[in-house]
This record gives C-alpha cells, structure tokens and sequence, in this order.
C-alpha cells in the first residue's frame, strides 16, 4: 500500500468508528482524529511523504517497530506510546484497520465511563479475535 492509499484507507478507518471528529488545529496539512476530544490519529507528510501517526501500547509499539521497517517512533510525539507508519510492503488493510482501531480504543479506555462511546475491552472483539 502507498502513503497516499495508506491516508486514505486510514481516515475511513477512523471515520467509521464512532464518535470521531475530524479538526484541523495545526493548519490544513495535518488531518488530527479525535474522540472525546482526545487525539487518536494524526495525519501529514514528512519530507514529503504520507504518513499517519497512532497512539499504541509500549510493548506492542517497540514489538510493531521492529516488525515493520514502515512503522517507526512517533513523529513529534511521546516515542514510547505513538507510532508513524507509512506506506510500503507488507503494510496492508488488516494492519491498518487493527493499528487504527487499537488506537482509538488506547484513548477511549482512559476516557471518564460516561464519555466512552463504547466499551474498550468488547469493541469489535468478533473481527479481532483472529489477529
């Protein structure tokens, strides 16, 4: 998948999850995903390139990166619980749709009960049981 595939099916992603808003508080260049007010995505280009930038767990972050050359530290974030991943071979629609998702549910599981617009431990467990 390219960067520009990758962008494109990555805000599909997080526009089918509920609850996500869409801002743009950096300027027209970055796309920034939230939920609850809290940022779970962010999207622009680095150098040039396409790039979408996600919350994760520490220990699935450092396992990511050395998995996948395209995933790497976050770009302009905590290192130790964001990711940048871009465009390249092997990252394809499942990767994409798991990182986003995860993401999303990392922000809505430290949102106060009331807030959450799901449960974190039970949202789409059905279609990520087969990871």
């Amino acid at each position: 998948m390219n960067g520009t595939t990758l962008q494109t099916f990555a805000a599909e992603c997080a526009e089918g999850l509920p609850r996500t808003k869409l801002e743009h508080p950096f300027g027209p260049d970055w796309e920034v995903f939230k939920v609850g007010g809290k940022v779970f995505m962010l999207m622009t280009e680095v150098p040039g390139r396409p790039v979408v930038i996600l919350k994760a767990d520490p220990g699935e972050a450092h396992a990511l990166r050395e998995q996948y050359s395209q995933i790497t530290p976050g770009y302009h974030m905590n290192k130790k619980h964001w990711i940048t991943l871009e465009g390249g071979a092997g990252v394809d629609q499942r990767l994409v749709r798991e990182l986003v998702t995860d993401s999303y549910l990392l922000v809505v599981a430290h949102l106060p009960k009331a807030e959450r617009p799901v449960d974190p431990h039970t949202y789409g467990t059905s279609t990520r049981a087969a990871r």
